[in-house]
């Protein structure tokens, strides 16, 4: 199946998150800073990316938009995954390249649907 990273300072989110992909058949991966998940992401290469904004150091933003900009690494799709909800978030993480924006608190179904969805857009709906 597909590889999931998640990236979240919170060992509990990371937990949680990674419980109901794995559940549902996902690898998963995991990062706790923009810095470690940039690193990553050029090493492993995963199939989509679950990213938290609010972390010490490089935010998800800035992550995001390091992604989304290096040849490497700009084909993957990266999902926010944050407790900022205003618009105005949601509009600046989508201009440093994330392809959709879930506010949490997320139920794990909602979760595991929108890794099939996102996994789907990059396929060219072929999954």
């Amino acid at each position: 199946m597909a590889l999931v990273m998640i990236v979240d300072d919170s060992p509990t989110q990371i937990h949680i998150m990674k419980k109901a992909l794995e559940k549902h058949g996902f690898d998963t991966v995991s990062a706790t800073s923009g810095a470690e998940c940039i690193a990553l992401a050029r090493e492993m290469r995963p199939d989509r990316i679950l990213m938290d904004v609010v972390m010490p150091g490089v935010n998800g933003f800035q992550a995001t938009r390091a992604l989304t900009r290096d040849p490497c690494t700009q084909s993957i799709p990266v999902v926010m995954v944050t407790s900022k909800s205003q618009e105005t978030d949601r509009i600046w993480g989508l201009r440093q390249g994330a392809v959709d924006y879930i506010v949490k608190p997320v139920t794990a179904a909602a979760l595991v649907a929108k890794a099939h969805e996102v996994l789907r857009r990059s396929a060219g709906g072929l999954v």
